[in-house]
């Protein structure tokens, strides 16, 4: 989608500071981070909204999980405690209409949350 600021991002056409890449999945940080750790974790392939994975997306969101799981423990988070964030719809945030999910930690997290 062309006028979609994450994909912009994931065919690198937008700086970001990207902390993880393959070939599906692209992370980067948050420009507005909540939390001393807040990293958009995102697939390059454009889904406007959880609300629309579909069954043939269960891979790649596994897959997007097990990078929240990597980048977690790269970020020294994973005995404190983080918390991953998939918004859809503007009541519930979600910015950018292509489905990204936040890995937030370093620190601790209200509950509950919004």
């Amino acid at each position: 989608m062309e006028e979609c600021i994450f994909c912009k991002i994931a065919e690198h056409k937008i700086p970001a500071q990207i902390v993880y890449e393959d070939e599906e999945v692209i992370a980067f940080k948050d420009i507005n981070p909540v939390a001393p750790v807040h990293i958009l974790i995102i697939p390059k392939r454009h889904i406007q909204s959880v609300a629309l994975i579909t069954d043939t997306d269960s891979e790649l969101i596994g897959k997007i999980i097990l990078v929240a799981n990597k980048l977690a423990s790269e970020n020294s988070i994973v005995e404190s405690g983080f918390r991953i964030v998939v918004n859809h719809g503007k009541n519930a945030g979600q910015s950018v209409p292509h489905v990204h999910f936040h890995l937030l930690g370093g620190r601790v997290l209200g509950w509950p949350p919004g």
